[in-house]
């Protein structure tokens, strides 16, 4: 899918606004000058940059509340999915944390935030303090049996973890619940008929 039909989408089915689109351009505009630099993303998916990575993390929205509570991205990378979900909020009281332990990373999501004027804020490391969000949202980051393990550990209950996850899905479950486990289901990606969205729920 080319960027026009991305954006149809986001639009027609996840109910962006022409201002969060507007953001989103300015936010790929700024993604592909850093990459030249720092290849944030792989350089093969520069021309597909708004399924594989915008539309990705877009689709996220559809498993969110953002009327009441906060969502802490872990390993936010170059800004998936956490950019984008705070590029969505209209809500002033809700807040989008994003956690990355890269310093050049951490800069450039920095920038990201003043640039756009969201509402998320930027931090090192997800061990510091007991983070406080009703959501956490992963992609790329580990294998699910550790990020429930984090999740676990370092955030508040009750909350709802999301991780957008590829073909090992069902076997990273099993593992992960081999011992003890959570209400959760799978939900289909928008972007790939291998990709899958893992939704655990923790009381």
């Amino acid at each position: 899918m080319q960027e026009q039909e991305v954006i149809k989408i986001l639009k027609n089915n996840l109910n962006f606004s022409d201002s969060s689109i507007n953001k989103l351009k300015l936010f790929v505009e700024s993604l592909i000058n850093a990459n030249q630099k720092h290849n944030f993303i792989s350089k093969s998916t520069e021309s597909d940059v708004w399924q594989r990575h915008i539309l990705d993390s877009a689709q996220l929205v559809k498993f969110i509340d953002f009327k009441t509570g906060s969502v802490a991205d872990f390993g936010s990378g170059a800004g998936f999915p956490g950019i984008v979900l705070a590029i969505f909020n209209t809500n002033k009281s809700y807040k989008v944390d994003l956690y990355e332990k890269s310093p050049v990373k951490r800069i450039f999501l920095q920038e990201l935030v003043k640039k756009l004027d969201i509402n998320a804020n930027v931090f090192s490391n997800v061990y510091v303090d007991k983070i406080e969000a009703s959501t956490v949202v992963c992609r790329a980051f580990k294998k699910i049996d550790k990020i429930i393990q984090i999740s676990r550990e370092i955030v508040k209950h009750p909350h709802k973890l999301i991780v957008l996850k590829g073909k090992n899905a069902q076997e990273e479950l099993e593992k992960a619940f081999k011992w003890q486990k959570y209400p959760y289901k799978i939900e289909f990606s928008m972007t790939s008929k291998e990709s899958k969205i893992v939704i655990v729920n923790f009381i």
